[in-house]
């Protein structure tokens, strides 16, 4: 349902504040319950695991089997998420008696946003899944981490919205690390890179939206998933029955029995992926998943070297480590950004303590006042000197007459 990677603009639109509130208890109190440890730690272990197989089990089911219907694929993605998500909302709402009705009182605003976020979302989906027949597994990752760019650009032309200048900084890696992957690519395909690319770019597109209707509209992750499923899972159903050959579609008996217990697995996964990241989310924070996420690049990488032989070049190879050391730059920006500050702060700080010592100091002597002073320790020395010698004569005349 979603390609295997989420960038930081979404985490952040889904996360606001940065820390959940089970990530601000555990600090104030400072440590973990041992129940949500295991939540934590199983939510962690199936996102990575979904995260890094998802793209390789699609690009497996497209090139062994030769299954040429990605649209097809995609729905049935989306027809997962509505059965999974409605179980879950049925079970929230025996548990938490009618919290989720209040949710569904949504304006006609709200709805129109959905509706237009299920097409971006379908058509981002889609068009992944398009280009995963065409290019390598390892190139499509690699276009999929400049996300930030189109997400970045659109967030400033047209919502007006200032950034960190890190953030800024950080699109020159990734945009030199994405040329360096294209120039590289030893299987380049150019209407394959047009599609990753158009995904790429809805994807930024997606998750600005999904901040508007998250922040604005207050509506739960799970339940905006929920949501956007129905009317994205009707758009791809009548565009796979429009745009797909069906003519040359056989009955599934004829298909190995393999190929439907793949496309259940990648239906499954890409649902497990998306609860698991709002599980991850909830109880940590952002900065976690950023973590996960550049683990889940590196995986899927590894996984198409091990699974498909791509082939990468040494250009492919530095583009590979530009975009990834931009995207470590770009989700650390406001960390870099607060470490740079304290530095700041801090020399500041060094400098006023030094400058308020000097003030205290008494002025410094000229040469003349020290001559002086030298002059006068002499004098006095010298009078000293003469008042011993006249003592010392005294005595010695009454020791005279003693004798």
């Amino acid at each position: 349902m979603c390609l295997p990677y989420r960038n930081e603009d979404e985490i952040n639109m889904i996360s606001t504040d940065g820390l959940s509130k089970c990530e601000a208890t555990w600090r104030e109190t400072g440590k973990r319950p041992q129940a949500e440890m295991l939540h934590l730690l199983s939510a962690v272990i199936v996102w990575l695991v979904t995260g890094t197989t998802i793209s390789s089990l699609n690009k497996w089911i497209f090139a062994v089997y030769n299954f040429r219907y990605p649209l097809l694929l995609s729905a049935l993605h989306m027809l997962t998420a509505i059965v999974v998500d409605y179980g879950l909302i049925k079970l929230r709402m025996l548990q938490q008696n009618g919290g989720v009705d209040n949710q569904k009182d949504l304006t006609t605003s709200a709805k129109c946003k959905v509706f237009l976020l299920s097409l971006t979302f379908c058509a981002s989906i889609a068009f992944g899944n398009v280009g995963l027949n065409y290019v390598q597994l390892s190139f499509a990752q690699m276009i999929y981490t400049t996300t930030p760019i189109f997400t970045l650009a659109i967030s400033t032309l047209i919502l007006g919205k200032q950034h960190h200048i890190l953030k800024y900084t950080a699109m020159m890696p990734i945009c030199l690390g994405a040329s360096f992957s294209i120039m590289g690519e030893v299987q380049y395909d150019q209407t394959g890179c047009f599609f990753v690319f158009a995904a790429t770019m809805l994807r930024g597109v997606k998750s600005i939206q999904q901040g508007i209707l998250l922040q604005e509209e207050k509506i739960n992750s799970v339940f905006l998933l929920y949501l956007m499923s129905i009317p994205s899972f009707c758009i791809l159903a009548v565009a796979a029955l429009a745009l797909e050959n069906w003519a040359v579609l056989e009955s599934p008996m004829h298909y190995d029995h393999n190929l439907w217990l793949f496309i259940l697995l990648s239906c499954l996964g890409s649902v497990m992926y998306n609860l698991a990241s709002c599980c991850v989310i909830t109880l940590t924070s952002a900065v976690t998943l950023h973590i996960l996420g550049n683990l889940s690049v590196v995986g899927n990488l590894l996984l198409s070297q091990l699974l498909f032989g791509n082939e990468m070049s040494a250009l492919s190879c530095a583009g590979v480590a530009l975009t990834l050391s931009g995207m470590l730059i770009y989700q650390n920006s406001e960390f870099i950004s607060n470490y740079l500050d304290a530095r700041r702060a801090k020399a500041r700080e060094l400098s006023r303590v030094r400058e308020e010592d000097i003030a205290f100091q008494p002025p410094p002597q000229n040469q003349q006042e020290r001559v002086s002073d030298s002059f006068n320790c002499f004098s006095d020395f010298r009078d000293q000197s003469t008042w011993l010698l006249a003592v010392c004569n005294v005595l010695s005349a009454e020791r005279d007459v003693l004798t």
